[in-house]
């Protein structure tokens, strides 16, 4: 058996190998007669991570560094109306090939050429906007600082991004895309609270508060996207809420996990809302739920190892019993997964169940 899509035959086609017509008519039979194991994007498991695809993502990273995180000082040199120039001409060209390869079938680099574009957003914007002089004064002086200094100025820049990757996921349809989209939402809610910190004198504990609201703002919005990609067809089928979760689920962790509990049952309820996240990410598919509920529990125990019980002679072996008991659980788990998943997701929405479940 062998994972076919529209976009091959037509790949196919491109290359001479069959006519557009013969693409048309292979499809038609096998979708008709089910020959072959038809699968659209969202029943796919994600990019197998062979060679090829580690030299894409490898690849695109490494642009998309070098015009982000990566950029030097030197760059000042090319001057505002010079960075404005660049920054377009870049965008323009990775659009461009974006659209050839994915006119090729080649939907993989085409989603990081499409998000280098992405990318390349609040570069032009802030070259646009220092060059006319709009620049709020007092701020960074260097693009550079966008990706390490938290600054109330860089709204304009968020804004913008969201707004153009938002146009331009709605053009390109390539679930990669969503990954800028999700790091500016994060970016957004620190420089959020840094303009409120600096305007209405709140402390640390509120950008800390902000954290935990714009995760699960984050979060919600991931599972609506989540739901809608579920239930549409064609290229809207797609794993579109992936990053959305990892940076909502990180957001949410870490206001949380900041949070003072004074109490041991602040702390004790701290490690049952990670217990939770466990049978969260467990009940809808998701594993990064349960990787930061599991990281919640461990640093809970270490508390109780080092604090509470660091006296204790009988609590190292209580932990190693537990630590047994949770394997055996486990495998326990692994037997009965399925009926497990299906128990849990029946309490969920039918769009937010794990797809075996549905």
């Amino acid at each position: 058996r062998v994972t076919v899509s529209p976009a091959d035959l037509n790949a196919a086609a491109r290359d001479g190998l069959i006519t557009n017509t013969q693409a048309k008519l292979l499809w038609a039979r096998w979708t008709q007669h089910d020959q072959l194991q038809v699968t659209t994007p969202m029943d796919l498991a994600g990019p197998r991570f062979g060679f090829t695809n580690v030299l894409y993502y490898f690849g695109g990273l490494v642009a998309i560094g070098a015009m982000t995180l990566f950029m030097t000082l030197g760059w000042s040199q090319f001057g505002d109306w010079g960075l404005l120039a660049i920054a377009l001409g870049y965008l323009v060209g990775a659009l461009l090939v974006a659209d050839h390869l994915k006119g090729r079938g080649l939907r993989t680099p085409a989603g990081i050429l499409a998000t280098l574009a992405v990318c390349l957003v609040p570069l032009a914007v802030w070259a646009l906007q220092s060059g006319l002089g709009l620049w709020p004064p007092g701020g960074p002086s260097s693009y550079r600082a966008y990706h390490t200094q938290i600054d109330w100025r860089w709204l304009t820049l968020e804004f913008a991004t969201l707004a153009a990757g938002v146009v331009m996921l709605w053009r390109y349809r390539l679930p990669f895309m969503v990954m800028p989209i999700a790091v500016t939402v994060w970016y957004m809610w620190m420089d959020v609270a840094h303009a409120l910190m600096q305007h209405s004198g709140f402390e640390y504990q509120f950008m800390r508060d902000l954290s935990l609201v714009f995760g699960i703002a984050t979060c919600f919005v991931a599972m609506w996207v989540d739901v809608r990609s579920r239930r549409a067809s064609g290229e809207w089928r797609q794993d579109f809420a992936f990053w959305l979760y990892i940076f909502g689920a990180l957001m949410f962790w870490g206001g949380l996990s900041l949070q003072d509990s004074g109490t041991e049952w602040g702390k004790a309820v701290y490690a049952l809302i990670n217990v939770g996240l466990v049978f969260v990410g467990a009940a809808i598919g998701r594993r990064v739920f349960t990787v930061f509920g599991a990281l919640g529990v461990a640093g809970y125990l270490g508390y109780l190892s080092y604090r509470v019980f660091r006296d204790s002679l009988l609590f190292p072996f209580a932990l190693t019993l537990l630590g047994l008991a949770v394997i055996a659980l486990g495998i326990w788990w692994q037997r009965h997964e399925k009926a497990i998943e299906a128990r849990l997701g029946a309490w969920l929405p039918a769009g937010l169940r794990p797809r075996d479940a549905t």
